[in-house]
Order: C-alpha cells, then sequence, then structure tokens
C-alpha cells in the first residue's frame, strides 16, 4: 500500500553491495523503533524468538547488512532516534542528507494516531526532506484489536503526504521480525528510483 511506487518492478540489481544507505527510524514514543532495528541486526534469530528492548532516550545507530531480494547484500546504517516529546525537535538534524524515512506507527494505540499524523507530516515537509522515501511501518499487526492497514492509512492522512514523497504503508510485528524485510525492499526501491530521478534532472541541467 503506498503512492504508486510499490507497483514498480524491483531494480535492486543496479546496486553495488558496498553502497551504503543512510536511514533514520523514527516515530512516537513505545510504537517499536528500537525492535525494528534489532530485529533486523539479530536476523538470523530464530522467526519465535523475541527482542527485548529498553525506551531509547537519545539514539541507536547499527550498520546492518540485509539481504533483500535476488539474494543482494544492502547494507543499511539506521538511526533510531527517541521518540519522546522533548526529543522530537531533534529529528530534522538526523534526517538531513538521509536516504529514506522509517516511520513506525503502533497500530493498537487509536488515541495517538492523530499525533503520529502530526508528527509524519511535519518531518516530511521539512524542506530537506522533500522527496525522500518514507517506509511507514504498522507494527503489533500481529494483535487482535490492531487498526487495518486503510484505517492507519486514513489515520495519518497519507493522501495528504506531498506528491512528491513516495511512501509505502507496511504491516508488520516486529518484535519477530515479520513483514520487516518486506518493508525494506520497498523502501530500498523507492530510494534507488529516486536517484535514477535526480541523475537524469541532472543530465538535463
Amino acid at each position: 500500500m503506498g503512492n504508486g511506487l510499490s507497483d514498480q518492478t524491483p531494480i535492486l540489481s543496479s546496486l553495488p553491495s558496498f553502497q551504503s544507505f543512510h536511514i533514520v527510524i523514527l516515530g512516537l514514543d513505545s510504537a517499536g523503533k528500537t525492535t525494528v532495528l534489532y530485529r533486523l541486526q539479530f536476523n538470523e534469530l530464530q522467526f519465535n524468538e523475541f527482542v527485548n528492548t529498553v525506551p531509547t532516550k537519545g539514539f541507536n545507530t547499527e550498520k546492518i547488512k540485509v539481504t533483500l531480494g535476488n539474494s543482494k547484500a544492502v547494507t543499511f546504517h539506521f538511526w533510531d532516534v527517541g521518540g519522546q516529546e522533548k526529543l522530537r525537535p531533534l529529528w530534522k538534524s538526523y534526517t538531513r542528507c538521509t536516504d529514506g524515512i522509517v516511520f513506525v506507527v503502533d497500530s493498537v494505540d487509536v488515541e495517538r494516531m492523530e499525533e503520529a499524523k502530526t508528527e509524519l507530516h511535519k518531518i516530511t515537509r521539512i524542506s530537506e526532506n522533500q522527496g525522500v522515501p518514507v517506509l511507514i511501518i504498522a507494527n503489533k499487526q500481529d494483535l487482535r484489536n490492531s487498526l487495518s492497514l486503510s484505517e492507519i492509512e486514513k489515520m495519518l492522512a497519507m493522501s495528504e503526504l506531498s506528491s512528491s514523497t513516495p511512501w509505502h504503508l507496511q504491516p508488520t510485528c516486529a518484535i519477530i521480525g515479520d513483514g520487516l524485510k518486506e518493508g525494506l525492499e520497498k523502501l530500498h526501491d523507492m530510494i534507488i528510483k529516486r536517484r535514477k530521478m535526480l541523475r537524469q534532472q541532472k543530465k538535463k541541467r
């Protein structure tokens, strides 16, 4: 579910394996950002093993090699930034020159979905982030009372994001890793497509 880019053919083969992507993980506190980060880092764990984390008071950073489609190993440099209200003004410092943004939402926390929407729209409207691909992780989809993807898309007002911002909404259960790799593949595809577009624009000048 996204703004049309999800229908594109994967173009993973166009990326040299040594290249690293700078990705910032944002979202409200307790949405599951750090769980996403460390589940990806410890992806050699058995599927039914859990990742336990504590609230992030500043940021966590990890460089992780992830095998995506066509067995392509891609290196992502993730910055997981705390989501407490007092830390959110710092988000824009981490998104400068980023290749992509991962925005994590708690699919069960209906009361704070409006707050999540406000922060998502605020960070994507910053001039430096215009056109930066966004992967929205709908976390905790394994829980019975979780919102559906269509409900989350509506509550986050995804259709109101700038037309220049490619995005994809991915259902996940971060604690066991379900859906994370599929989401990263979508994000990677959007990043590569944007880089190609920027190169073509540069040639025309």
